[in-house]
């Protein structure tokens, strides 16, 4: 039976978005890319950015520094800012912290990544990161989501503790709408009743993720398990699933941390995940090519 002149001049149904307009596959079907200084996230390379929860001390600081750097890491984590349930718990030490950070940085080349708490201090983490790090815990705070989109850095949003992955595409779109296109989600765990771990790595939501939406999206085993031993199994779980990287917690002395030392690798834990992860990248169509150098004219 042949089509009729009205149903073939007909015009195509319009496509039905999703609340997350610029955030989702339909709106961008190929894979975004957010250059980090001469790396790029979300490409072919698998991006692992390692270091301590929070920034202690420059001898802390500078010795995890170098240590993820020579087993092969990206990127510097550390908090300056650390937003914790107790107010009795160590803070972060604010601009000194950040100040460590860029020393870290000068002396490693690493870029680095770190967390703003509030809109009031961004201008002054904006002057010292590389990654804007936007935490579980405002990964729903619009105002400052709002404010961030105006940032040229980029900008790493956690998915918050109960945040569906719908949840997470809205927030990212808030940068987006706002200007922002230099976005990197993380799946660091969720709460639910099971109480064997800190929080439940939802792996799938990787897929989901990938399937919804062309950003980035990277893994936080780390805080996911809120154990040291679960978190390398965790790692190669996200590499094999299809992450476009991890951030994994590391610290010179895990036992004397000021915060999450129950959950951090060693530095020869990490160096071995590291080797490990680097070995097989290539079977699930990734790699892992920086290797780190040590620099002695830079100094320690």
């Amino acid at each position: 039976m042949s089509e009729t002149p009205a149903a073939k001049d007909a015009a195509p149904a319009p496509v039905k978005f999703p609340p997350y307009k610029l955030t989702s596959r339909l709106s961008h079907p190929e894979n975004s890319l957010v250059p980090v200084g001469d790396i790029v996230v979300g490409g072919p390379e698998f991006i692992v950015m390692a270091g301590p929860c929070s920034v202690e001390h420059d001898p802390q600081m500078l010795g995890t520094a170098w240590d993820v750097k020579l087993s092969g890491a990206h990127i510097l984590r550390g908090g300056a800012f650390k937003p914790r349930s107790s107010p009795y718990s160590f803070q972060g030490l604010a601009e000194e912290g950040l100040k460590m950070l860029s020393k870290a940085r000068e002396l490693t080349g690493l870029s680095i990544v770190t967390e703003v708490m509030d809109s009031a201090d961004i201008d002054l983490v904006e002057s010292y990161a590389d990654i804007l790090q936007v935490g579980a815990r405002n990964s729903q705070n619009f105002s400052l989501l709002k404010r961030l989109a105006k940032s040229k850095k980029p900008v790493l949003l956690k998915r918050g503790l109960m945040n569906t992955v719908d949840e997470i595409l809205c927030s990212a779109e808030y940068l987006l709408a706002g200007g922002n296109e230099k976005v990197i989600l993380c799946e660091r765990g969720i709460r639910t009743f099971e109480p064997s771990t800190r929080n439940t790595l939802d792996i799938s939501a990787v897929l989901s993720i990938k399937e919804k939406s062309h950003l980035p999206v990277i893994v936080d085993p780390s805080h996911a398990s809120g154990k040291a031993s679960y978190v390398a199994p965790l790692a190669k779980a996200a590499l094999a699933v299809g992450a476009d990287g991890l951030m994994i917690e590391v610290h010179c002395a895990p036992e004397l941390a000021l915060c999450d030392g129950e959950e951090s690798l060693t530095p020869q834990s990490f160096r071995e995940l590291m080797a490990f992860l680097s070995e097989v990248a290539p079977y699930f169509g990734r790699k892992i090519s920086t290797v780190g150098q040590l620099d002695r004219s830079k100094g320690l």
